[in-house]
């Protein structure tokens, strides 16, 4: 007797029409993303044929490698804008938590968030830092609330799983990489993916697109199990539905 495997699908089967992304470098020549603006036109076009209906673009703020500014990143979002047919982004941040990060924070600079509060960060992917559990702290104390990028991609907590449920507890919301779900970034990042939505702990999801390549993996089948657990976490990105003018 033979038995009808079903067939996986797509991880961009599985993107609606009306899907807001909340985490790209899309912007040009501002960080390790895009690096002029036919790039940038080119990955939009190739991202709304998927079913991306907006883009708050999300550059790194990284003190020494990607220095940039509130000002400077909103300048380029206008001159970007500009320069765009019919698609308007908008822009936040991806902020680097690191001891230059937590002194901006007590100085109170003014931060690029997603929408109201939400607070995009993110951590090295070669160890957490000293002052991580201060840093979060922090960012609350200051009023926001902390959207932490990709954790599965810090295997560091491959073998420490505990310290992932214990950044949920201190009040980090979890933001999935979409590539995370195919093997994308390897198989170790693919099983940290696995046991955060088995245990329902990731809020939102991102692209975090930085080049064609990414665009075109968005293609490949998923190598998670149960991904009918994605539809939820992908829809919970149109709280950052707003005017896109």
């Amino acid at each position: 007797m033979f038995f009808l495997k079903k067939n996986t699908p797509l991880l961009s089967d599985l993107i609606p029409d009306d899907y807001i992304d909340i985490h790209s470098h899309l912007l040009p020549g501002i960080d390790d993303g895009s690096k002029d603006i036919e790039e940038t036109q080119h990955l939009i076009s190739s991202l709304k044929a998927i079913g991306f209906a907006a883009f708050i673009t999300t550059p790194h703020v990284y003190y020494g490698v990607w220095d940039n500014s509130t000002d400077g990143i909103l300048s380029t979002l206008e001159k970007t804008n500009a320069q765009l047919d019919d698609t308007v982004l908008n822009a936040g941040a991806e902020y680097m938590m690191d001891s230059y990060f937590f002194d901006r924070l007590k100085k109170q600079e003014p931060l690029l968030t997603l929408k109201e509060n939400y607070l995009l960060v993110e951590m090295s992917y070669l160890s957490a830092p000293i002052q991580l559990y201060d840093i979060i702290f922090e960012i609350q104390l200051q009023g926001y609330k902390p959207v932490l990028a990709h954790p599965e991609r810090y295997l560091y907590y491959a073998s420490n799983f505990d310290e992932l449920l214990k950044l949920k507890k201190s009040g980090c919301l979890f933001q999935l990489n979409l590539l995370s779900t195919t093997g994308y970034y390897g198989t170790a990042v693919s099983k940290i993916t696995q046991k955060l939505l088995d245990q329902n702990l990731y809020d939102f999801v991102g692209s975090d697109v930085h080049h064609q390549k990414h665009v075109n993996a968005l293609n490949t089948k998923l190598q998670i199990k149960n991904y009918s657990s994605l539809h939820p976490i992908i829809q919970n990105n149109q709280f950052f539905k707003r005017p896109f003018l």
